[in-house]
C-alpha cells in the first residue's frame, strides 16, 4: 500500500480537505483504488461532543463513527461511504495504547510516547487501507504544521519513509496571503510552514499554493529555491468559485500524473466525463433561487459562517446542479426569531421560496424554530425539517392544531403537560450516568417509507440505483431487514437521543398528521408530512450526509422543485 501524507501551513480552514478529496478523485479516475483518512489532533475521542460554533459540522459515517466534516467532503468527491476505519483522534490513540498498557500487552514496559504512539497510528492506517481494499491512501492531517498536538503523527509518517521511502509522497498545502497595501502575493508565510516540516525530518515532494489568484511563475520560483522542491512540482489552487472545480485545476496541471510518477502507480487513461459535465451544468446554471436556513450555530461574534451545516447547503447545491439553479442561502438565526411580530417575521421571509429547519440540540433558538416552522406551514411554504427540524414541526403542529399550547421537546421543557417528543428509552441509563460521547442513535438506520405517501414517491422518482447510499445497509447489520407489507426499504444516517412519542401518534393521524416512515424494528417515526400543502416533510434522520454532487439527495431536489414553482 501506498501512503499520500497531506499537511497544511500558514493558516487552518485553507481546503485540505477539499484537495485531498479532489485529488482522491482524480486518482480513482485513472483506476487507482483509493481511500482517505483524517488525523484530528484533539484529545477528543471523536468529534460527537464538539461544540459546533467551535470544530463546525460532525459528519456521521454509515457505521455510526461521528467524524470531522471533512469525512463528508471525501465521501462526496469519491463517491463512496467511507466508516470508522477512515477516522481517528489523539485521544483514540492515547486510550488504545493505555488500555494496551492496563492489560500488559507491551509486557511491562515503560510505555512512552514517543515509542508506542507513531506505531499505533501507523496501525490505524494500515487497517483503513485494508478494510478498503485501497492501494492508496490519502492521509490528510488536521491542523497545521508546527503545532505540537500533531508531531507523533508526522514522526508515524517519517518512520514510513525510513521505511519504504518508494511508497510515500509528501504534499505540503499553504497559503499565499495579499496584504492589501502592498497587493501581491507573499509567499514567506509558506516558506515559513516549509521549514516547520523540514525540522519534523519531512521534505515535501509537492507543495500546493493556496490563493486569491492563480500564483504566477516568480512567485512558484521563489518557493522552489526556499523548499528545495522542483519548480514543476509546484502547484497552483486559486479560489474558485465551485470546490467541485478544484480537481479539474489540478488536472490542468497534471498533478495527478506527476504523482503517479513519484510514486510508481499504474494508472490508465482518466475518466472524468461525468465530473466535467457536472462543472457544466454549473457553469449553466442562471435562475437563482431563494432558501432560508433557520439555525443557531451560524453566528460566531462578528462573523456569520456556514461550518455546522456544510453537508445541507452541500445537499442543496446538488440539487441546485441537477435542475440547473444557483442557490441564494439567506441565513436567519432562530434567537432573533423569537421577539419579532408577525409583520416582522414575514417582512424576514419575504422573497423566500422555501425554508429549512437543520439540526439542533438544547433550549436556545427553538422558540424561533417553531415561528418559522409555523410560518412555512400557514403560507404554504415548502418546509424541510432535518432531524431537530422535524421535532420542531411536530411540535408546532401540536400546538396550532391539537391545541396542546404547552407542547414541547422533553430535551427543552422537561415539565411539559405535553411532551411529543421525548427520551429514547434506550438513552436514560446513559443520561444518568452522564455518558453522553457516542451513546446517541447513530449511523444508518432502516426506515420503510410508506405506501402512498409524498415521501415514497420522491424517493421511487428520484432514488435511482438501488447501489445509491440511502439504499445501502449499515454494514454493521449482520441480518437482512424483513418486513410485512407494501412500503420502500431506504437506510439513512442518524444523529439524535429524542424521539417522536408513540403514545400521541393516533390523536396525530387523525388530524392530518401522516407518518410517513418508520423504523421496522421498533415502530420510531421517521417521517411526517401534511397534506394540501406544495411541500411539507420532516425527517429524523439527515439526508444530507449521503448527498453527492453525481446523485443528489430525493429529498433536497424534490424540495427544490416544489421551492422553484413557489418563486
Amino acid at each position: 500500500m501506498k501512503y499520500i501524507i497531506v499537511s497544511g501551513g500558514v493558516l487552518s480552514g485553507l481546503g485540505k480537505g477539499i484537495f485531498t478529496a479532489s485529488l482522491g478523485l482524480l486518482l480513482k479516475s485513472y483506476g487507482v483504488k483509493v481511500t482517505a483518512f483524517k488525523c484530528d489532533m484533539y484529545l477528543n475521542i471523536d468529534a460527537g461532543t464538539m461544540n459546533p460554533l467551535e470544530h463546525g459540522e460532525v459528519f456521521v459515517t454509515h457505521d455510526g463513527l461521528e467524524t470531522d466534516q471533512d469525512l463528508g467532503h471525501y465521501e462526496r468527491f469519491i463517491n463512496t461511504n467511507l466508516s470508522r476505519y477512515n477516522y481517528t483522534t489523539n485521544g483514540q490513540v492515547y486510550k488504545s495504547v493505555l488500555d494496551k498498557e492496563r492489560s500488559l500487552d507491551y509486557e511491562g514496559a515503560c510505555v512512552q510516547p514517543y515509542h508506542h504512539i507513531p506505531p499505533e497510528i501507523i496501525k490505524r492506517w494500515e487497517i483503513a487501507g485494508r478494510e478498503n481494499k485501497a492501494d492508496v491512501i490519502l492521509i490528510e492531517m488536521g491542523g497545521t504544521v508546527g503545532e505540537y498536538e500533531g508531531l507523533l503523527f508526522f514522526e508515524a509518517a517519517r518512520r514510513i519513509k525510513l521505511k519504504e521511502p518508494d511508497n510515500i509522497c509528501f504534499i505540503h498545502v499553504g497559503y499565499l496571503p495579499t496584504p492589501g497595501n502592498i497587493g501581491e502575493l507573499k509567499s514567506k508565510p509558506l516558506q515559513q510552514s516549509v521549514y516547520f516540516l523540514n525540522t519534523m525530518g519531512i521534505q515535501p515532494d509537492f507543495i500546493v499554493c493556496r490563493a486569491s489568484k492563480d500564483v504566477d511563475e516568480k512567485r512558484k520560483e521563489k518557493i522552489s529555491l526556499a523548499s528545495g522542491v522542483p519548480l514543476e512540482n509546484i502547484i497552483s489552487s486559486p479560489d474558485l468559485d465551485s470546490v467541485y472545480k478544484v480537481p479539474l485545476k489540478l488536472e490542468e496541471q497534471n498533478f495527478t500524473k506527476k504523482v503517479a510518477k513519484k510514486m510508481n502507480i499504474k494508472i490508465i487513461k482518466n475518466d472524468l466525463k461525468e465530473w466535467k459535465s457536472l462543472i457544466k451544468r454549473i457553469d449553466r446554471s442562471i435562475k437563482e433561487i431563494n432558501i432560508s436556513i433557520v439555525g443557531k450555530y451560524q453566528k460566531t461574534g462578528d462573523y456569520l459562517l456556514e461550518d455546522a451545516y456544510v453537508s445541507v447547503v452541500e445537499a442543496l447545491k446538488h440539487a441546485g446542479f441537477k435542475l440547473k439553479v444557483k442557490l441564494k442561502i439567506k441565513w436567519v438565526n432562530s434567537e432573533d426569531l423569537e421577539s419579532l411580530k408577525d409583520s416582522e417575521i414575514k417582512e424576514i421571509f419575504n422573497g423566500i421560496s422555501g425554508i429549512i429547519v437543520p439540526q439542533g440540540w438544547g433550549k436556545r433558538g427553538v422558540e424561533g424554530k417553531i415561528r418559522a416552522v409555523n410560518y412555512a406551514r400557514l403560507n404554504n411554504i415548502p418546509y424541510l425539517g432535518l432531524c431537530f427540524g422535524m421535532q420542531m414541526a411536530v411540535i408546532e403542529f401540536s400546538r396550532s392544531i391539537l391545541g396542546f399550547k404547552d407542547a414541547n421537546s422533553q430535551e427543552v421543557n422537561p415539565k411539559s403537560s405535553h411532551k411529543v417528543i421525548h427520551l429514547m428509552d434506550n438513552q436514560k441509563e446513559y443520561l444518568k450516568k452522564h455518558q453522553y460521547g457516542g451513546t446517541i442513535r447513530l449511523g444508518a438506520w432502516p426506515c420503510i417509507v410508506k405506501s402512498g405517501t409524498k415521501l415514497e414517491s420522491i424517493y421511487k422518482k428520484y432514488g435511482g440505483k438501488r447501489n445509491n447510499p440511502w439504499f445501502l445497509p449499515n454494514p454493521l447489520f449482520s441480518k437482512k431487514v424483513r418486513y410485512s407489507g407494501s412500503g420502500t426499504l431506504i437506510y439513512e444516517r442518524h444523529r439524535h437521543r429524542y424521539e417522536f412519542n408513540n403514545e400521541y401518534r393516533e390523536i396525530f393521524e387523525k388530524n392530518g398528521l401522516i407518518i410517513s416512515g418508520i423504523s421496522p424494528f421498533n415502530s420510531l417515526v421517521e417521517a411526517i408530512e401534511i397534506k394540501n400543502h406544495p411541500f411539507f416533510i420532516g425527517v429524523q434522520f439527515h439526508p444530507e450526509y449521503l448527498s453527492r454532487p453525481l446523485s443528489p439527495h430525493p429529498i433536497f431536489i424534490s424540495f427544490l422543485e416544489s421551492s422553484m414553482l413557489n418563486q
